[in-house]
């Protein structure tokens, strides 16, 4: 009898059991329509719906068209969610989608069901007309403001995103009109990492040294704000970056390509949401010069948050490139009203450094040595609003970073070392 009564438990609970090769529970249902556009600013000023949302044949059944109008700003279709899965117990997500076949990207915005500021990016590639399925580890979204990283046990706990959004925020400054379908947003119960360590052997920059004596072409990639970015009004005339490049060409008389994808009034972690964008035009890039602060320690970041963000920062940019990419952390600049304001950042930046094994420079440390921020505003390192850098600032700057690379990218990260 007991035997009898033990099989049909047995019985019972394989009844129970998921079926083998059963679809794992859906995050958001794409089969319907749920998300609302949000309104925009056309360039003529016209106040539009951000875009049109539709039912299309997918492959599973129907599936979510976007469709956004070109903008001046955030793109948004924002829709509510209510998980009937405990999210925390997932790796992640998956997600098909089918672009438009444009050089354009989509993005996914996950939100605090309390706090908007507690907001997380995705950015994704359109480029393909085919189905495409995209998996995400919680960890890959990355907060837009001073929140933790997402990690159900330690950072933000997945269980608390309520809002599920499609499309681009302030911080991605380009906003053409295109389109994509996504289907099928589920929940993955185990996700495969690359747990590869690409940390380098050896300190600094030793590589891409290598190849500028050996006068082979180098592509530099400038990740930064307002500092950094080309169209600030600041940096017309003269940008630290085009310096540094015309140094290096003169020096070693090699191919010195500039990429730059700095975006002025933006944080490292906005950044970091954007990196697919700069891979897709420097895929091999050669070194990745990493240079924010402001704009974070506006946010909120403070130091252990902003070691969290450069941590991540490089790991993703060795990750995204195999480790090929060489990185160079820059401190943050002072200002003439924050001339030692932002002290725990720039510690934070020397710490990442020696534990990242990456090329440094201590910016801050530069713009001290002048003395007082009297004589730092007589040699023009500000600009006249004493934040962005002035024709000083940027041949400051420039010749640092040359001298930085000249010497393998390691010597002020051994000077910190010494005087700590």
């Amino acid at each position: 009898m007991f035997r009898s009564l033990f099989l049909l438990l047995l019985g019972a609970l394989a009844c129970a059991r998921p079926a083998s090769g059963q679809s794992p529970p859906l995050l958001f249902d794409f089969s319907r329509v749920q998300h609302k556009p949000g309104e925009v600013t056309a360039p003529d000023n016209r106040k539009l719906p951000a875009g049109a949302v539709e039912l299309v044949d997918g492959q599973f059944g129907k599936a979510c068209k976007f469709s956004f109008v070109t903008a001046t700003g955030p793109q948004l279709f924002t829709a509510w969610v209510n998980p009937s899965e405990n999210w925390d117990q997932y790796d992640g997500f998956s997600f098909w989608v089918k672009g438009d076949g444009s050089k354009s990207f989509g993005g996914l915005e996950f939100v605090d069901g309390n706090n908007y500021a507690q907001r997380f990016g995705y950015c994704f590639s359109i480029e393909s007309t085919d189905w495409v399925k995209i998996t995400v580890p919680w960890g890959d979204l990355v907060p837009e403001l001073a929140a933790p990283r997402v990690d159900a046990k330690h950072g933000y706990a997945p269980s608390g995103f309520r809002n599920v959004w499609i499309g681009k925020w302030a911080y991605w400054r380009e906003y053409p009109a295109c389109s994509f379908t996504i289907e099928r947003m589920a929940l993955e119960e185990h996700i495969d990492r690359d747990t590869t360590d690409y940390t380098p052997r050896e300190p600094g920059l030793p590589r891409v040294l290598a190849k500028l004596k050996a006068r082979q072409p180098v592509t530099i990639v400038t990740m930064g704000d307002s500092l950094s970015d080309k169209r600030h009004w600041t940096n017309r005339d003269k940008l630290w970056s085009e310096e540094l490049v015309r140094k290096l060409k003169a020096a070693y008389g090699g191919e010195v390509r500039l990429v730059n994808p700095a975006i002025g009034g933006t944080t490292l972690s906005q950044n970091v949401v954007l990196i697919p964008r700069w891979l897709r035009e420097a895929p091999e890039a050669d070194l990745a010069i990493i240079w924010f602060g402001g704009n974070d320690w506006d946010s909120g970041v403070r130091g252990p948050r902003y070691k969290e963000y450069l941590e991540m920062a490089v790991d993703r940019v060795r990750r995204a490139t195999k480790g090929q990419t060489e990185v160079l952390l820059m401190t943050t600049c002072p200002g003439f009203a924050a001339w030692q304001t932002r002290n725990e950042l720039c510690g934070a930046a020397c710490e990442v450094a020696r534990e990242r094994k990456t090329g440094f420079v201590d910016a801050a440390t530069v713009f001290h040595n002048a003395g007082t921020r009297e004589e730092a505003l007589r040699r023009q390192y500000w600009a006249w609003d004493n934040v962005h850098l002035g024709p000083g600032g940027h041949q400051l700057i420039a010749e640092t970073v040359f001298a930085a690379i000249g010497s393998g990218g390691a010597g002020d990260l051994r000077k910190a070392a010494a005087a700590s």
